[in-house]
């Protein structure tokens, strides 16, 4: 061939100008002066990944640094001209990189199916099977973790330790009213807490915290209840539960993905963050409907849940207002189906609180009467 290269022997740092020849299947390497260097077999020959206009071989069996490098388009052509073996090499890892590159691809999709409803769709199901006692643990170690989380400010402090107050049992007799009926295994256990965050939750296990920022928002006891029974319908679906289950399935799933098996990644993370927001508003779904049907039989308007949400979300004076709303996401649709759902409320039926009962719970984190108003 005569052309013109550069050698790396791949045990020293020495560049050697260099002559290519081919002869009987070998690529035999000479120095200027004709001294024979190298003999590498063309069949052990491979390219490896080099600049345009550039071509930089290895060979099987020898050091890993050594190499062979062609510059300039002409000279580059002569020896895949002469070795035809580098084109069909070319090609054939061309082709592989090509069904790599389609295999990751559907492995991809196949994540992200799994993740948008494979995840989900097992939880609910999962969450069914969890023996009862178990999730009140679960629930019950959830709780710990929280306190200890806000413990800076004191953890979760009971407006009201009293269970045998007037408010205490007036909230503990509307969540029995609401959950009665839905075959859940849980005894409800409702507090309300002093906390600045205007927000509601529900724990595996039957635990609800409502906290005393949104009492102080809620100006009728349509609200509160709206709010009160779908935190109940959180716990009638085991939703709790199933986010536990489904946030732990993404974390292994995405962790078994990357090799990460502790699923303490951030991509886990936030792999998980992108589930639960979707199944998030699945179950709020589930909860309004069921908030509905508990309005069916006691006279509140399941819409006091939007204008409450509405409210917190519109006040922009307050630091955090924004809570409730990235917890209970308020979508259009949820909004329509809530005011349709209280046109179609019954007459007649005595009210979940009493005027008494309504002013002991206002006035559990507060002043008795206190109302924050726009």
């Amino acid at each position: 061939m005569g052309i013109a290269a550069r050698y790396h022997d791949g045990l020293t740092a020495a560049v050697h100008a260099v002559d290519l020849d081919h002869a009987a299947g070998t690529l035999v390497v000479r120095a200027g002066d004709g001294a024979e260097l190298a003999r590498w077999p063309t069949g052990d020959l491979f390219a490896v990944p080099s600049r345009k206009h550039e071509l930089r071989l290895g060979a099987n069996g020898l050091p890993a640094g050594a190499r062979v490098v062609v510059t300039g388009r002409e000279n580059v052509g002569r020896v895949l001209a002469t070795l035809p073996v580098l084109t069909e090499k070319r090609r054939q890892q061309t082709g592989r990189e090509i069904r790599i590159a389609v295999t990751a691809t559907v492995a991809l999709a196949a994540v992200i199916v799994a993740y948008l409803y494979g995840v989900p769709l097992l939880a609910g199901r999962i969450a069914g099977l969890v023996p009862p006692a178990w999730e009140r643990s679960l629930g019950e170690t959830v709780a710990r973790q929280m306190e200890a989380s806000l413990g800076d400010s004191g953890g979760l402090v009971a407006c009201d330790p009293d269970p045998d107050s007037l408010a205490n049992r007036a909230i503990a007799r509307f969540g029995a009213a609401v959950l009665e009926g839905s075959g859940s295994p849980f005894e409800l256990d409702i507090t309300v807490v002093k906390s600045d965050i205007p927000n509601a939750f529900a724990l595996p296990g039957g635990r609800v915290f409502f906290f005393s920022a949104l009492l102080d928002q809620a100006e009728t006891p349509d609200e509160f209840a709206g709010v009160l029974a779908h935190e109940v319908g959180h716990v009638a679906h085991r939703h709790g539960m199933e986010q536990l289950i489904s946030t732990a399935g993404t974390g292994a799933l995405i962790g078994f993905i990357l090799g990460d098996m502790t699923g303490i990644s951030v991509a886990a993370g936030l792999g998980a963050t992108i589930i639960d927001a979707r199944f998030s508003r699945d179950a709020e779904r589930q909860a309004d409907s069921f908030a509905a049907h508990a309005a069916e039989r006691m006279d509140f308007n399941p819409a006091g849940l939007a204008d409450l949400i509405n409210r917190v979300g519109a006040d922009d004076d307050f630091a955090r207002a924004l809570a409730l709303l990235s917890t209970h996401p308020l979508t259009e649709d949820r909004k329509a189906a809530l005011e349709v759902l209280s046109q179609q409320r019954p007459t007649g039926l005595e009210p979940p609180f009493t005027a008494a009962e309504w002013s002991a719970i206002r006035a559990m984190c507060g002043a008795p009467g206190k109302i924050k108003r726009k």
